[in-house]
């Protein structure tokens, strides 16, 4: 398979394809003088066997000849490498044929007899743009693998301390347990340590313990058969049995009742244990990942839970900050949360100005990361599309300001756009919306108020 995009080479590699004659041999001299490397072919089926074993930059062909397929070749290249610049050449009658290869992604097309000159001006072009979109994807891809570990985005010294924990735990079999405030990531981390492992090709199944009614708690774990409660009208599988040669991830095990724990313990030490209302014996192979955002070794002490679970529980155990402690992961957090939910609205991407970064910045999360993510949520859906989201865009709480005292909106902290943009706002709404009033009022022309409800995105 060849490369899929631009190589790092001295000499670009193009791709001649042409019948033999004297024109050809004009075109292939001129791109080695220039530099060029030049591979040759006279017909279509040689060019397809050069494209399957050879990387090639550029490509230069006819879009219609008895033995040469112009448009299979293009779309053949562009599946070896996207972002090829292929060059057709057509006659004087074949201009719609041209266009119609542009559309299969030809980067451009020549009435023949082809300009030398042009035809190297074109090329600078379309290699320059390759490698500018190899250097972006490498870019992205140091930047993912610097800042990025199994879905998770973060930069700061602590998270990298949690990659390097998750890289060498995820090769074990051992039991982890997940500490941390809700809403911190635990249920992530839990999927990276998964993705990293042997078993990740296999089920990974999660459930949360504290928010399931312990009357059911057990069959959801164990899972039960036919009658043996009031609406179990078939069997049904638990989570151990669905999880088998896979991970299974239990959150907020600090919730489970003692009869539970007694069972969870059992099939911990041997992999065994029943369906509710069964006699059978039952066996899952599976790697356990549990989490909690209670502290289990004060509940031991306290005899609330058992120690003989609390040990095999806390096999290996990573604690997941809050995200107040790691502030410096707010703005990639953000800027993930903005793509997202603009993408997910059907919207251009909407961006912060400095000082509403600032508000995020400086507010203390205490519902993490979680509730980093409603907000950034609610500030998208609540603007206007396309626009910049300023500090009137963060709930009031986030930015300090008291319940009932925002009712004007002017606090401060706001620049002097912000400012401009509440009183047009708040000018318009006084005056019904009528625009001649509105500019009246606030001393500028009506053209200017105009612009500035675009500028602002307040003409909804």
């Amino acid at each position: 398979m060849n490369d899929s995009g631009p190589r790092e080479k001295a000499h670009p590699r193009i791709l001649v394809v042409a019948p033999e004659e004297e024109a050809t041999h004009q075109l292939i001299s001129y791109l080695r003088r220039e530099g060029f490397e030049v591979l040759a072919a006279r017909e279509g089926a040689a060019a397809y066997d050069i494209l399957d074993s050879e990387p090639v930059d550029a490509l230069v062909c006819p879009l219609a000849d008895s033995r040469i397929d112009g448009l299979r070749l293009v779309r053949l290249a562009r599946e070896r490498n996207q972002e090829i610049c292929a060059i057709v050449s057509t006659g004087s009658d074949e201009i719609e044929l041209g266009t119609e290869a542009m559309r299969e992604g030809a980067y451009d097309f020549q009435v023949r007899p082809l300009n030398l000159s042009k035809v190297r001006a074109v090329l600078d072009r379309g290699l320059s743009y390759q490698r500018l979109v190899g250097e972006v994807s490498d870019l992205q891809r140091r930047l993912d693998e610097r800042y990025r570990y199994g879905g998770i985005a973060r930069r700061s010294s602590l998270w990298q301390r949690i990659y390097a924990q998750i890289e060498q735990v995820a090769r074990s079999r051992a039991t982890v347990l997940l500490t941390g405030e809700t809403g911190t990531g635990k249920g992530e981390v839990a999927k990276a340590v998964h993705q990293q492992s042997p078993r990740r090709d296999r089920p990974f199944v999660e459930t949360n313990c504290g928010a399931l009614p312990e009357s059911i708690v057990e069959s959801e774990l164990f899972g039960h058969e036919r009658g043996a409660f009031t609406g179990a009208s078939t069997s049904r599988k638990g989570r151990f049995e669905l999880a088998d040669m896979g991970t299974l991830f239990l959150d907020e095990v600090g919730d489970l009742s003692p009869a539970t724990q007694v069972k969870l313990l059992r099939v911990i030490q041997s992999g065994e244990f029943e369906r509710v209302g069964g006699t059978s014996t039952l066996r899952a192979d599976v790697r356990l990942i549990a989490a909690t955002n209670r502290n289990l070794e004060t509940m031991v002490e306290e005899g609330s839970y058992r120690a003989d679970l609390y040990y095999r529980l806390n096999v290996v155990t990573i604690h997941i900050p809050r995200l107040g402690d790691c502030r410096e992961d707010i703005p990639i957090l953000v800027n993930e949360f903005l793509r997202q939910f603009s993408r997910e609205n059907g919207r251009e991407t909407h961006v912060l100005d400095p000082a509403a970064m600032d508000a995020l910045m400086d507010y203390d999360w205490p519902g993490n990361v979680r509730e980093l993510k409603n907000c950034v949520e609610g500030m998208v859906v609540m603007s206007a599309p396309g626009r910049e989201l300023t500090t009137s865009d963060v709930p009031a709480h986030i930015r300090g300001v008291p319940p009932g005292s925002d009712r004007g909106g002017l606090h401060p902290g706001m620049t002097m756009k912000q400012v401009e943009r509440l009183a047009i706002e708040q000018t318009l709404k006084a005056v019904g919306h009528d625009r001649r009033k509105a500019a009246k009022v606030l001393q500028i022309g009506l053209s200017t108020l105009y612009r500035k409800e675009k500028e602002y995105g307040l003409r909804l």
